[in-house]
C-alpha cells in the first residue's frame, strides 16, 4: 500500500465523519444559539438550562436522521472491505 492509497482512504474517512456528524452538530448549534438569546432577553442565567432542549434536539435527529447516517458509514466500510486485498499487497 503506497502513500497515496492512505491519503485517499484517510481523506475519505475524514469527509464521512464529518458529513455524518454535520447535521447533530448544526442542530446543537442552532438549538444553543435560540436558548442563548431566549436567556438573553429573559435575563434568565441558568447554566443548565440549554441541557435538555440540545438532548431532545439531537435525538430527534437522530431518529430523523440514523437511517441516512448509518448508510453513509455502512458504505464507507462497505468499500474498505471490499478493497482490503488491494490494502495488504
Amino acid at each position: 500500500m503506497d502513500v497515496g492509497t492512505v491519503t485517499n482512504i484517510t481523506a475519505e474517512t475524514l469527509y464521512t465523519i464529518v458529513i455524518t456528524a454535520a447535521p447533530m452538530l448544526l442542530v446543537s448549534l442552532i438549538v444553543g444559539l435560540v436558548v442563548s438569546i431566549f436567556q438573553t432577553v429573559t435575563s434568565i442565567q441558568e447554566q443548565t438550562l440549554t441541557f435538555v432542549p440540545k438532548f431532545l434536539a439531537i435525538f430527534a435527529s437522530i431518529m430523523l436522521l440514523g437511517h441516512w447516517m448509518l448508510d453513509n458509514m455502512i458504505g464507507l466500510m462497505q468499500e474498505l472491505w471490499s478493497d482490503f486485498s488491494l490494502y495488504i499487497r
